[in-house]
């Protein structure tokens, strides 16, 4: 199912919806497209054969009919495909003119206007499949920073209700089992350990048990949407998984928490479980199911469900994110956690399409002249971007990471920020001694090139702060702890 879905959306493009759209402009390529080429123009002067035999090629007909379709092709795939159709249409001549079926010297003119024809609409077809490649490539990354987003603000939420309805009765605060959830992955990764998707399972899976009062569960992989019948981990007495269980097909087919009050479960449904949650990294890729056979009554609860849930999600995105985290915050613990996976993604953006970002240095000296400077600076960071203070004996800095940003834009955010000083203070860059320094994320060596950047700051040793927002809150996003190890 989850392929079938991307293969949609791949396919829709930018701008397009519906079955028709996607036939007409597909993202498809390679083999499939050549295929599609050579079927379509023989069978094409097959049927011109048959009807006009002693004029396969529509000469003189007022139009170039024959041209149609090498230019469609063209628009389609791009130029490569767009020639090779230019050449099935000259082999076609000379076959047609072996067998007689046209008379005549070669048409030079004819095949040279349409051969520039199609390099026109191929170049305008390539130039556009780049652009949508970009786009999709772009659009990737905000699905993952929404997805990561929309589980936070949920964590949030339920955070307060349980503070004041499960705080006595549960032995661990929900910041805690986060922490907890967080440091399993971590871990793992560090020590080298399991590198599948469920890597960290039982000490996840027992945390989660201590969260949630699960008494009997078993976490299964998922290939596709087959379930592998060897549990990963297990807590409490070891059972096998019904794959017809009904709340097991339920989850499968939905991606959502199952449960005999689920919507679309048959009231008479006979099972064995409690509950089956899914293990969704990201925003719709299964990689595994958490069953539950046995929970207190009193824990039996829609909130604790889909508390479960939810643990599982940030379980599962944990665990992708400690790979792209690991060797940064093994160079520089100090880095926080938002900082390195956004950075780790953008490098892995720039290396897959060529989509610049950056990263900008602020330092100040350390002194109550510049206190004021500073503040005004974190408050006024982006939405989009992600902020981290750090701070040595002697400087503390500004990085801000600034997501699908290249040097214009970043000489348009030192504009502003330099402006604001100015407007609030009277002050500028050169005249408040703040230093500055940039950084183009690279596709390549992205740990190095941050640990230069430090270097280059005066901030080895540093240490990560704790930022203010513009109302008086503290940021955690880009609060961290530890120090860090120049590079």
């Amino acid at each position: 199912m989850a392929k079938t879905v991307e293969t949609r959306r791949q396919g829709q493009g930018i701008g397009l919806g519906g079955r028709y759209a996607r036939w007409l402009a597909p993202a498809g390529g390679g083999a499939a497209a050549v295929i599609e080429m050579i079927v379509i123009m023989a069978a094409a002067m097959g049927v011109t054969w048959l009807v006009l035999p002693q004029n396969p090629l529509l000469l003189g007909m007022g139009f170039p009919w024959v041209w149609l379709l090498p230019v469609i092709l063209a628009l389609r795939y791009g130029t490569l495909v767009g020639v090779g159709a230019v050449l099935m249409l000259l082999g076609g001549w000379f076959f047609f003119d072996e067998i007689g079926a046209h008379s005549g010297a070669f048409p030079r003119m004819f095949f040279m206007g349409g051969l520039l024809l199609v390099l026109v609409a191929g170049q305008f077809g390539d130039v556009w499949n780049t652009r949508l490649a970009r786009a999709r490539a772009v659009n990737r990354y905000l699905d993952e920073r929404l997805a990561a987003l929309t589980k936070n603000h949920y964590l949030l939420r339920i955070s307060h209700a349980r503070l004041e309805n499960d705080l006595l009765a549960r032995p661990t605060t929900l910041r805690d089992t986060l922490s907890q959830l967080r440091a399993v992955a971590l871990q793992d990764a560090m020590n080298g350990g399991n590198t599948g998707p469920l890597a960290g399972a039982q000490p996840m899976l027992q945390v989660v048990a201590q969260a949630c009062q699960v008494e009997g569960a078993a976490l299964y992989a998922c290939d596709g949407e087959r379930v592998v019948p060897n549990a990963v981990a297990s807590i409490g007495p070891a059972f096998e998984i019904d794959v017809n269980d009904p709340l097991v097909r339920h989850c499968l087919e939905t991606r959502a928490l199952a449960h005999l009050r689920s919507t679309g479960l048959q009231q008479d449904a006979q099972t064995r479980y409690v509950a089956v949650a899914p293990v969704l990294a990201g925003s719709d890729r299964l990689i595994g199911v958490l069953v539950v056979e046995r929970m207190p009554f009193l824990s039996l609860t829609y909130e604790n469900l889909q508390m479960l849930m939810v643990l599982m999600g940030y379980y599962a995105d944990g665990v992708e994110h400690a790979r792209a985290t690991h060797g940064i915050q093994e160079m520089a613990p100090a880095i926080p956690y938002a900082f390195a996976l956004d950075y780790a993604r953008l490098s892995r953006l720039r290396h897959e399409t060529g989509i610049q970002s950056s990263v900008v240095a602020l330092v100040f000296d350390l002194d109550e002249a510049r206190d004021a400077l500073f503040e005004q600076v974190v408050r006024s960071r982006r939405a989009l971007d992600v902020a981290w203070p750090v701070r040595n004996a002697h400087h503390r800095a500004m990085l801000t990471l600034m997501p699908l940003s290249d040097a214009q834009a970043v000489s348009a955010y030192l504009v502003r920020i330099e402006d604001m000083l100015r407007a609030q203070f009277g002050t500028d860059f050169s005249s408040a001694h703040i230093g500055v320094y940039t950084l183009s994320v690279p596709a390549e060596g992205a740990e190095e090139a941050l640990m230069r950047l430090l270097h280059r700051c005066q901030l080895d040793g540093a240490s990560t702060i704790t930022a203010v927002q513009a109302d008086g809150t503290r940021d955690a996003s880009v609060a961290g702890a530890g120090p860090a190890r120049a590079g």
